[in-house]
């Protein structure tokens, strides 16, 4: 199973309440949704373990059940709204796909 781990800061004129009213009301319900999807889940960093500001305000971390059928399922008008959404609130967001070697 893949993993794709997506890591960003807000942009600065984006509203954090905002942003979590919106990934609670849309982005989650909608990707949890889609069949190629095991779990989604959305994080808001704290810091960093020992002290200091985190890199990154939020971590989003979605596993992928069937890669290919997630690949079509992102590709359709529904998912394009969301992540032109996204891309409203988010400043230059790193997606990583990942795979558990363990």
């Amino acid at each position: 199973m893949n993993t794709l781990i997506v890591l960003f800061n807000l942009k600065p004129d984006a509203d954090s309440s905002a942003y979590e009213v919106w990934a609670k009301t849309t982005d989650l319900p909608v990707v949890r949704g889609l069949s190629s999807v095991a779990s989604f889940e959305v994080y808001r960093s704290q810091g960093l373990f020992g002290g200091g500001d985190a890199p990154y305000e939020y971590v989003e971390v979605i596993e992928i059940a069937d890669t290919e059928k997630f690949g079509a399922e992102v590709g359709t008008d529904t998912m394009a709204k969301v992540a032109s959404e996204f891309q409203g609130f988010a400043d230059n967001p790193v997606f990583m796909l990942s795979r558990k070697f363990s």
